[in-house]
């Protein structure tokens, strides 16, 4: 199967060198884990079957929260440790989405308008739940940041699972929601609105906001109200989808979002030396017609993916492709936490497929030396005659 990876490994030095001085530290981390992901150059173990005595080598995987092949066992960890939060309640699906201009002073100042989405989003769902017209309730909820859409480019929304109720004003008894609706998205819309506006206007008075380019006049507190002034008449996108069938559907559901990537590897079709061609979504249209196929340059796709990637230091002016920190999970009275990339880990050892019997680590190897890759195999040579 195509990957990422393969992508990163044939490409990716010549995208390197050929944007030099505009490829951050922390996309060419992101980079150099995913094109070592599962190779020798993160070690590794040689694995024999305890019955047959089959041996081979089992490399260790980078875990970085942006490599399509390491989400599947940090959402299956992920669920075990969120299983006991979950209420015996429906739960309901809302998506709040940034308007795109604001998206686009976003790439220059993630950190800010990212909190400020988390903040505003939040906000709005407690303020209206409270509200005696609406349920009169005391809510809590879990939110998760994405930026991309289904191509890639930069789309900001934060996801959020909220039960379908909550406690009462003096938090003495529960105040269950309608089986099949929660708040009115119209009345969540217009709130919504009015405190992101509200808190951009606050921050760039603070001088918490940096603009750079085409939007370096911003800077200027008249030129940001008359930037703002028509997203005060549009309506903003808030989408709230049907409940969930219950609390483990809710846990699947969400473990899916905390530990997506811009694009898995299931989506890749095909790539040439000078495209390629993934599997796109277009949640415009309905039935057969929304699932579709789009192609883009090499160096497109790569700097689609990397707009998207952690890093620990702000977008510099020059960068044509800005980062994105790392997955944020928000709850109503927390803090924002990011989620850190823990270091490369062994894997997960399976049976063997020709006895089905348990295979046994006897040989570590966690160098990152290239001559490593020629040692495991002699090593496993070495194993299999005995």
């Amino acid at each position: 199967m195509l990957e990422v990876a393969d992508i990163f490994r044939d490409y990716g030095a010549a995208w390197r060198e050929a944007n030099r001085g505009h490829v951050s530290l922390g996309q060419l981390k992101v980079m150099s884990a995913i094109e070592h992901c599962r190779t020798a150059a993160l070690g590794g173990h040689v694995v024999r079957c305890e019955d047959c005595s089959h041996t081979t080598i089992a490399y260790n995987s980078c875990r970085n929260r942006h490599c399509p092949k390491c989400q599947g066992a940090a959402a299956r960890e992920w669920m075990a440790d969120r299983g006991a939060e979950l209420l015996p309640v429906p739960y309901f699906h809302i998506v709040f989405t940034l308007p795109s201009a604001i998206g686009d002073i976003a790439y220059t100042n993630k950190a800010v308008i990212y909190d400020l989405l988390f903040k505003a989003s939040s906000e709005t769902l407690i303020t209206i739940a409270a509200d005696p017209k609406h349920l009169g309730a005391n809510i809590g909820m879990t939110a998760v940041l994405h930026t991309w859409g289904s191509a890639m480019t930069h789309h900001p929304h934060v996801h959020m699972i909220v039960p379908g109720g909550g406690l009462s004003t003096d938090n003495q008894h529960w105040i269950a929601a309608k089986p099949t609706f929660f708040l009115p998205v119209f009345v969540l819309s217009k709130l919504f609105r009015r405190l992101m506006l509200e808190k951009l206007v606050a921050a760039h008075a603070a001088e918490k906001l940096k603009f750079y380019g085409a939007h370096a006049h911003l800077a200027d507190a008249n030129a940001f109200a008359k930037f703002l002034a028509p997203l005060r008449k549009r309506r903003w996108f808030v989408y709230a989808k049907r409940p969930f069938a219950g609390p483990k559907a809710v846990l699947a559901y969400l473990a899916r979002y905390t530990h997506r990537v811009a694009i898995s590897n299931s989506r890749l079709i095909k790539i040439d030396t000078k495209s390629v061609t993934f599997k796109v979504k277009n949640y415009r249209l309905e039935g057969r017609a929304r699932y579709t196929t789009m192609t883009l340059d090499v160096g497109e796709f790569i700097r689609r993916f990397l707009i998207h990637a952690s890093t620990a230091s702000a977008t510099t002016a020059s960068s044509p492709a800005p980062q994105r920190p790392p997955t944020w999970l928000w709850h109503a009275k927390g803090s924002m936490h990011p989620r850190r990339t823990p270091p490369a880990t062994p894997p997960r050892l399976m049976p063997t497929q020709r006895c089905g019997a348990v295979l046994a680590a006897v040989v570590a190897c966690t160098s990152s030396r290239p001559s490593h890759a020629a040692k495991l195999r002699t090593i496993t040579h070495r194993l299999g005659r005995q």
